[in-house]
């Protein structure tokens, strides 16, 4: 028998050395671990985060998307999910579960590798914070140290709670909570069962189980989770089976007509915020948390966006479908989905307009391919693109098998086909005393073109600037009901320096004599000329300073009368504000607060407020006047569908430049300011009828209807100093300056021009901006007889955020 102990001695000796080598490199390794500092002391990446006024989250920019969350508020579920998965032993175990080590020993003996590593939460914690990821007994070796050093120094609860907000579960989501959001769009507080299992079973692999990208396959480990509930005792099969039965609903796999994300719609304010952030905290506005609240409003600008959305889905869909975006091969037979999900993936979402593979194609019904589903359209589903379904259509445009298409779920009419517009838009929405962003939307789709057209597209305004030269003519002794010829103008090559102009109004028909009022309401361009030639270009130039615009952008030629220069919404938001307000100039602000990641406030905006600091720039009875005419624009002018909002206090201006390449809408009521714009990033025509009253004010009118929902109506009061008197015919009243003349009345028409009269209802005119030959030249200055002097402007910089 003594054979037989040989063996089992040296196999107990070399135990024992084992064992004596290991605690002497333990004990030589301890002093060497390094400080709990960064546990204790827990100060992890928070990304920047921006919020709206109320509240909001619009949008995080960071390489690490995290929510630190207090163990308290952790829900029960989740942490027994999280046991269950990962260490059902944690509150029993010292920092190292020794029969869960011996278990993964065996097993990594009997594979001949380093599969299994037994880790318990504490030695996750250890690794997440301290060690790399090598699977190699060294590295274990000091996990294993620190783990022990870590009970010696925390609770087990403090424990959980760092491993909880600390673990990558991807989708660049860094613990439990901010996990939640992005996989499911909920706060933590309000996960599921199903949830709770699905997100306790990423830490093993988050890329392997990610719910969004790998459905079956997190699925599969979800109910791991779930049954190793049950059999810790955590749920009951009750529990159990509901869980199993919940479908699988990720933030990607919802469709928008069934439930809203939880970020608001505000990329192009986000990337605002974003920018004044690393303009004065650097690199490190990503990982500081630190927090700005911005001025806009939830409900005004989800409001805008799906204004804007639908302002420019129905243009696109009077302009019919163009076909596919691309095609792929797709053989007959079984379909790779494998294959189609890459296709898809390629191609993208934007937001509800998803991509689709068509499977099958006829102009009754159209089969496609969505994630793992085959959708029918038919009906007014495929209406909108049944040209493209003909045989007769062109091969590279026709819808068939294998194209790649967009489809939009329309809730109980079911799915239609759509696509991509080409079309861009913007609004922009302001408060009329303060500059305070209410809304801003600055394309059709921030993940498609990232340019903000609120800040910076320079475009030329057309008609909507008329306003300000109407103001400047008040100045100068005008009055709404002054009268003035609209008739033909022609400008030989001789004054223009080049080829000749011969300016139009929209139908080629002329009203002979008309009052300010009236020209503006029906948008005549001859009298907007004429009454530019008259206060001379010069003085309207310097005049349109006041209103914050930049003169050097608009040349001192007559073309300016037909908004031939280039202004942004932002501008054009500024310059309206004066009339909505007055008469004073305030200045649009986005960004209202700045928290750090302590929630100390380090900046806030102190806006000039209008009656209060903001400089007046025009005389009160200026900004009344002019209220008072675009209010006429509205009633019975090129913006009547504004009236459809039913509200006395509107008032604005539509715009359309020359060959329809800009469509404007600017309108207020005296406590909001909001502008609408359309046309395509790169000049081109927006197509016959596409006037600012057709494509801009829709937008501005759907935006409106939420904005002044709840708001009662609040007419500019009166000003001292303005007299009223008979103007035109003599059939009514109008108002001037009462250190003026009234208007003279208009004289009794001959039967030739009664004959020839123009009263058809007001229209917009395609030259509406430059005329295809070079500007006119202003004229010689001209005497201008001693009146009022212009309301001085008082120069005033905004006030600086502190720090």
């Amino acid at each position: 028998m003594r054979w037989v102990l040989y063996p089992v001695a040296a196999l107990v000796a070399l135990t024992t050395l084992g064992l004596a080598t290991l605690a002497a490199i333990s004990i030589l390794a301890w002093p060497n671990l390094p400080s709990l500092e960064a546990l204790t002391d827990y100060r992890p990446r928070i990304p920047l985060r921006v919020y709206t006024a109320d509240g909001h989250l619009i949008s995080e920019f960071g390489e690490e998307r995290r929510n630190v969350v207090n163990i308290d508020d952790v829900p029960v579920q989740l942490k027994q999910a999280i046991l269950a998965a990962e260490d059902e032993r944690f509150y029993e175990h010292p920092g190292i579960d020794l029969l869960g080590i011996a278990r993964a020993a065996l097993a990594n003996l009997s594979s001949g590798g380093r599969g299994q590593g037994a880790s318990t939460i504490t030695m996750q914690v250890a690794r997440n914070f301290f060690l790399s990821r090598e699977k190699t007994y060294n590295r274990k070796l000091y996990e294993i140290l620190l783990a022990l050093k870590i009970e010696r120094n925390l609770s087990k609860d403090k424990i959980l709670e760092l491993y909880i907000n600390q673990i990558f579960l991807g989708q660049r989501a860094y613990g439990f909570s901010a996990a939640a959001r992005a996989y499911f769009g909920k706060p933590l507080e309000n996960i599921t069962l199903a949830e709770a299992a699905m997100l306790a079973g990423l830490p093993k692999a988050p890329s392997a189980f990610n719910p969004i990208v790998n459905p079956a396959r997190a699925t599969v480990r979800q109910r791991y989770v779930l049954r190793r509930m049950v059999e810790a005792g955590f749920i009951d099969n009750a529990a159990y089976q509901t869980a199993l039965a919940e479908p699988l609903r990720t933030q990607s796999a919802r469709t928008v007509s069934g439930s809203r994300s939880n970020l608001v719609r505000g990329d192009y304010v986000a990337e605002m915020a974003r920018q004044i952030a690393v303009e004065q905290f650097g690199e490190d506005a990503y990982q500081l948390g630190i927090r700005i609240t911005t001025t806009i409003r939830r409900d005004d600008q989800e409001a805008a966006y799906a204004a804007l959305r639908k302002g420019v889905m129905d243009y696109d869909r009077r302009h019919g479908y163009r076909g596919p975006e691309r095609f792929m091969e797709l053989p007959q037979g079984r379909i790779d989905e494998e294959a189609l999900e890459e296709a898809l993936s390629e191609a993208g979402d934007f937001d509800d307009l998803l991509a689709a593979v068509v499977l099958e194609a006829s102009t009754r019904e159209v089969k496609v391919f969505r994630r793992g589903e085959t959708l029918t359209l038919s009906g007014d589903g495929i209406k909108f693109a049944t040209p493209m379904l003909n045989d007769k259509a062109p091969q590279a445009r026709r819808i068939r098998r294998g194209a790649v298409v967009r489809i939009r779920d329309n809730g109980e009419k079911g799915w239609e086909l759509v696509q991509l517009p080409e079309v861009q838009a913007a609004l922009l929405s302001i408060d009329a005393h303060t500059g305070a962003v209410r809304a801003l939307v600055g394309g059709f789709d921030f993940n498609r073109n990232k340019f903000n057209h609120v800040t910076q597209a320079q475009r030329q305004p057309g008609s909507s600037f008329k306003p300000f030269i109407y103001s400047a003519g008040l100045e100068r002794g005008y009055s709404p009901g002054t009268l003035v010829d609209d008739t033909p103008l022609y400008f030989p090559a001789g004054v223009t320096g080049s080829q000749a102009w011969e300016p139009k109004n929209y139908d080629g028909k002329f009203d002979g004599q008309m009052t300010l009022r009236d020209a503006l309401a029906r948008s005549k361009n001859m009298v907007s000329i004429r009454l530019l030639d008259n206060i001379t270009p010069a003085y309207a130039q310097d005049y349109i300073g006041r209103f914050g615009f930049d003169t050097a952008r608009h040349p001192p030629y007559l073309t300016m009368a037909l908004g031939a220069g280039s202004v942004t919404p932002w501008e054009m938001a500024t310059g309206y504000a004066a009339f909505a307000n007055g008469g004073y100039r305030i200045d649009p602000y986005v960004v209202k607060e700045i928290h750090d990641g302590n929630g100390k406030l380090i900046a806030r905006i102190d806006p000039p407020v209008a009656g209060e600091s903001a400089p007046r720039v025009i005389d009160p009875r200026n900004a009344w006047l002019m209220d008072s005419m675009l209010k006429d624009v509205v009633r019975r002018g090129t913006a009547t569908r504004a009236r459809s909002l039913n509200r006395n206090d509107l008032a604005g201006k539509t715009g359309t430049t020359n060959d329809y390449l800009d469509a404007w809408f600017c309108g207020y009521n005296p406590d909001v300011v909001a502008v609408s714009w359309m046309g395509f990033s790169q000049p081109r025509n927006m197509g016959r009828g596409e006037t600012g009253g057709a494509a801009a004010l829709p937008i501005w009118v759907n935006y409106m209807r939420t904005a002044l929902k709840d708001m009662p109506e609040n007419p500019l009061p009166r000003p001292n100093g303005i007299a009223s008197a008979p103007v035109a015919d003599g059939d009514r009243e109008d108002f001037y300056y009462s250190e003026n003349e009234p208007p003279a009345l208009k004289p009794q028409p001959s039967w030739l021009e009664e004959l020839f009269s123009n009263n058809s209802p007001a229209l917009e005119a395609p030259e509406e901006a430059i005329p295809a030959a070079p500007p006119a030249p202003a004229p010689a200055p001209r005497p201008i007889p001693a009146m009022q002097a212009p309301a001085p402007v008082v120069d005033r910089l905004p006030t600086p955020v502190q720090r």
